[in-house]
């Protein structure tokens, strides 16, 4: 895959046909990009077909939220129509017999995504219930240590969470950066930053980390469904993140978690509930911690919002990382290149291996611009203090999209 700096969108309309290796670009220009080009680029998609599966009643609308919520697949509706009119209509409670093990299930469908082992994912809950669950099992890992280590400017509800748990528990402290690992018990880090989207060299630093015998727990809310990411070649233990943003799981669909088989026997999380526990239906009186990935469940999961997360993941298991990473990087290399056109600054890398899968720019009106735009059907997100963040999904996006979404902004600025 060719540099990121080497990326240049297809001239003219000779480019008919793209398949996912050279669809990030080796294309040369020496003039001004084109929205024909941009369509051309369109045409060329190998996942084109795949916008089609997703509920867009709207063809006008411009779409580079970059929050956590992607497009409705048809099929989720399906789907839940099915789950509420047969599954729960009709079969009642003898669903459960199906229903029982569903947040394994939709688990085992994500791993290969993000490069984990059958058993070694479950979907369930909240992103910020899981960090806080992963968080406090790391600590247990590490009992002769009192530092949590995290970014001062990671996503707020990491951060909440880690002050939280440092601040219930005597002795512990936060420390902000990674320079020092001195003491430190546990580190969280996002794997992709949710304002500029650069992205951490997750194998280097989770082996410095475990050089410094700490433990790391990696967010992959902005990556997972995003770019192609290997949890165990990375030797990554402990990893949380969302299934509603580039997963397409709707409105509040369940996180997951991800442990690394060689701790399921030994991890403890700290709320305990009866769907973690051995022979659950015994209904025993002590709680004995489930020997796999279980143990990190709680209490009855929500299969309407499990349901629909499996419609989304299954999209994007369908398609391939390996498409949907390439087709990012093209996504994204366009809107830098758009950037430069048109004078809008973006801190977002220019190496496609060092970025994800938004680009943000950044404007002195960027809040008000967002909200003019939105009005008009021109859909970014804003972020503090200055950003305009464009999200780039690739089942969904349209070179076309970042074309015109980009122009709308250097016109309105």
């Amino acid at each position: 895959m060719p540099n990121s700096t080497d990326w240049r969108p297809p001239r003219s309309s000779a480019v008919v046909s793209l398949d996912a290796d050279t669809l990030a670009g080796a294309w040369e220009t020496d003039g001004v990009i084109t929205r024909d080009e941009a369509l051309a680029l369109d045409a060329a998609d190998p996942l084109t077909g795949f916008r089609d599966r997703f509920h867009i009643p709207d063809q006008s609308v411009i779409y580079l939220d970059g929050n956590s919520l992607g497009m409705p697949p048809k099929r989720t509706l399906e789907r839940l129509t099915e789950v509420y009119l047969q599954e729960w209509g009709r079969d009642l409670i003898r669903s459960w017999e199906h229903w029982v093990d569903l947040p394994q299930r939709v688990g085992d469908t994500l791993a290969p995504l993000i490069g984990a082992g059958r058993g070694e994912v479950v979907l369930h809950d909240n992103t910020t219930l899981n960090v806080y669950q992963a968080v406090h099992a790391a600590i247990g890992l590490r009992p002769d240590r009192t530092v949590i280590a995290i970014s001062a400017d990671d996503f707020p509800t990491d951060r909440y969470v880690v002050d939280g748990i440092a601040a219930a528990l005597p002795g512990y402290r936060v420390r902000h950066g990674f320079d020092d690992l001195d003491d430190v018990a546990v580190i969280v880090r996002s794997v992709i930053d949710y304002r500029t989207a650069e992205l951490v060299d997750v194998a280097a630093e989770t082996a410095r980390a475990h050089a410094a015998g700490a433990m790391v727990v990696w967010d992959l809310s902005h990556a997972a469904g995003a770019i192609e990411i290997d949890l165990r070649a990375c030797g990554v233990q402990l990893a949380i993140g969302c299934s509603y943003k580039f997963l397409n799981g709707g409105p509040g669909a369940p996180a997951w978690t991800y442990v690394a088989r060689e701790l399921h026997s030994t991890i403890q999380q700290p709320i305990w509930g009866w769907f973690a526990t051995e022979n659950q239906f015994a209904m025993g009186p002590t709680f004995q911690p489930r020997e796999d990935i279980a143990r990190m469940l709680l209490g009855t999961p929500s299969i309407l919002a499990l349901t629909a997360a499996q419609v989304g993941i299954e999209l994007s298991a369908e398609a391939g990382m390996k498409a949907i990473h390439a087709k990012g990087q093209a996504l994204t290399g366009l809107a830098i290149d758009l950037c430069d056109q048109h004078g809008l600054p973006t801190p977002t890398p220019r190496d496609q291996l060092r970025r994800g899968n938004h680009v943000a720019v950044q404007h002195p009106r960027a809040k008000a611009l967002v909200q003019e735009l939105a009005a008009r059907n021109v859909i970014f997100d804003f972020r503090e203090p200055n950003i305009i963040r464009a999200g780039c999904s690739p089942l969904t996006t349209r070179f076309v999209d970042v074309f015109d979404g980009l122009a709308a902004v250097a016109a309105a600025g």
